[in-house]
C-alpha cells in the first residue's frame, strides 16, 4: 500500500515538474525565436532601405540600380545577394559578392515566385535563406540573406533544452524518489502505530471480557443458588467492568485531546498551588506504602493553560512514582523556575528504565515489563495522556533514569 502511495506521489511530482519545465522552456524558446525573427526582418529591411537610397525600384532615382553597396556588416556576418526578375519571374540580373551557384539563383527565384511576400524563408541544400520581394514597374527585386547561423541558434537551443530536460528529470526523479520515501515514512509510522494501538486496545478489552464471560457462565450454571453464595463471581465481574471503564475513559480522553488540541481555553494559573493540591491528595498513599517523601515547591509560579489538566499530569507522574518505587524507597517532587521556564521534576528510587526505552514509554500501551505493569493495574496510557497534555501546553516532557537507582520525569513549561 505504501509503495503504491509513494509511486503515485512520485508520478504526480514528475508530471507537475515536467509540465513546469515544458512551460518554461517553451516560453524561453518562443521569446528567442521571436527575437531571432525580428533581427532577420530588421536586416532584410536594412538591405531594402540601402537599395532605396541607391535608386532601387521604389527609390527616388527611378530605374533599378544593382551596383549599390550593401552594409558592410551583412557581408561580414552572412552571405547575401539580390536578384532582378521580369514580371514572369525570369532572372534578368544578379548581384552578389560571393561566387554562388546559378542553380541557387534559379531555386531562390522559384521560391520567391511561389510565395512573393515582404518577408519569407526557405531552405536549400542545408542552408536557410530569408528573402524580401519588392515589386517594380518592370519586374521584381528580391533580396536574399543567409540566416543559417541564426537558425542554428534555435536548433542548438532545442538540443540544449532536450539534454538539460533529460538530465534534470533524472536528477528530479532520484530526488523525488528519496523525498517521497521520506514523506511517506511519517504516514507509515503513524499507520503502524494506529494498527498497534487498535491491536493493543483489543487485547486489553479481550481479557476483562473473557473474565466477565467466564464468571457469567459460572453464575448461570448455578442459577438456583442464592445471591450471597455467588458474591465472589459478581465481584469479579464488577472488578473487570471497572477496568474496562477505566480503559475506555482513557482512550476517549486521548481521542478528545487529539481532536480539541486547538480549542482548549488556556488561562494563567498558579502551578505551585496545583502541585500542592495533588501532594495533599497523594500524601496518605505515599506514607501507606512506607515510602520516604520529600518535596520542594517554589511559591507563586504561574503558567498559562488548564489547571485541571496539569493536575492530572502531576497525578499521573506521582502515581507512577509510587507504583514503581522499590520497597522502603523514596520519592522527591520539585517545582522551580529554571532558565526562564517552570520545571517540574518527579523522582523515585527503583529499578530504573533502560536507555533504549526512555523514548518509548510515552507511547500508548507501551510496556517495558508487561507482567509487572499488569500487576500494577496499568494499561500504558497514563504517560501518553501526560505527554499529550504537556504538548498541548507547548511544553516538553521527558525522563532520565539510572538502572538500579532512580528515575526522574521532567515537565518543562513556559
Amino acid at each position: 500500500m505504501f509503495n503504491r502511495l509513494r509511486n503515485r506521489f512520485l508520478l504526480m511530482n514528475m508530471i507537475i515538474i515536467s509540465l513546469i519545465m515544458l512551460g518554461a522552456f517553451a516560453t524561453i524558446y518562443a521569446v528567442t525565436y521571436q527575437n531571432v525573427q525580428n533581427d532577420i526582418r530588421m536586416d532584410i529591411r536594412r538591405m531594402t532601405d540601402m537599395d532605396k537610397m541607391d535608386g532601387g525600384p521604389n527609390g527616388p532615382k527611378g530605374p533599378p540600380k544593382m551596383g549599390g553597396e550593401f552594409p558592410r556588416d551583412f557581408h561580414q556576418r552572412s552571405a547575401s545577394f539580390t536578384l532582378m526578375t521580369d514580371n514572369n519571374w525570369n532572372i534578368t540580373e544578379t548581384n552578389s559578392r560571393f561566387d554562388l551557384d546559378e542553380e541557387l539563383y534559379k531555386t531562390a527565384a522559384e521560391k520567391a515566385a511561389a510565395k512573393p511576400v515582404e518577408f519569407g524563408q526557405f531552405t536549400s541544400d542545408g542552408t536557410r535563406w530569408a528573402y524580401s520581394v519588392m515589386p517594380g514597374p518592370s519586374g521584381y527585386m528580391i533580396f536574399y540573406m543567409d540566416v543559417t547561423p541564426q537558425q542554428s541558434i534555435l536548433t542548438t537551443l532545442t538540443y540544449t533544452f532536450s539534454l538539460v530536460a533529460l538530465v534534470m528529470l533524472g536528477v528530479i526523479y532520484l530526488a523525488s524518489r528519496y523525498f517521497a520515501g521520506r514523506s511517506i515514512a511519517p504516514v507509515k509510522e503513524a499507520f503502524e502505530k494506529q494498527k498497534r494501538f487498535i491491536a493493543d486496545a483489543s487485547h486489553e478489552l479481550k481479557t476483562p471480557l473473557a473474565v466477565i464471560n467466564t464468571n457469567a457462565d459460572v453464575l448461570l450454571a448455578n442459577s438456583e443458588d442464592a445471591i450471597h453464595s455467588q458474591v465472589k463471581w459478581l465481584h469479579h465481574i464488577k472488578s473487570e467492568t471497572e477496568r474496562m471503564k477505566t480503559l475506555t475513559n482513557d482512550l476517549l480522553y486521548l481521542t478528545q485531546m487529539d481532536d480539541t488540541r486547538e480549542r482548549v481555553i488556556q488561562v494563567p494559573f498558579d502551578m505551585s498551588e496545583a502541585v500542592d493540591s495533588v501532594i495533599l491528595t497523594m500524601e496518605a498513599v505515599i506514607f501507606e506504602k512506607e515510602l520516604q517523601f520529600d518535596y520542594e515547591i517554589e511559591p507563586n509560579l504561574t503558567v498559562t493553560g488548564s489547571s485541571e489538566q496539569m493536575k492530572q499530569v502531576i497525578m499521573i507522574l506521582l502515581d507512577n512514582a509510587i507504583k514503581y518505587a522499590n520497597p522502603n524507597g523514596s520519592i522527591q517532587i520539585a517545582l522551580k523556575r529554571h532558565q526562564g521556564h517552570v520545571l517540574l521534576t518527579v523522582t523515585n528510587t527503583g529499578p530504573g528504565i533502560p536507555a533504549d526505552q526512555l523514548d518509548k514509554i510515552f507511547d500508548r500501551f507501551y510496556r517495558g515489563d508487561a507482567s509487572r505493569t499488569r500487576k500494577t493495574g496499568g494499561y500504558g496510557l497514563g504517560l501518553a495522556i501526560a505527554k499529550s497534555i504537556v504538548e498541548q501546553h507547548r511544553g516538553k516532557i521527558y525522563a532520565k533514569s539510572v538502572l538500579g537507582e532512580k528515575t526522574t520525569f521532567y515537565v518543562q513549561l513556559s
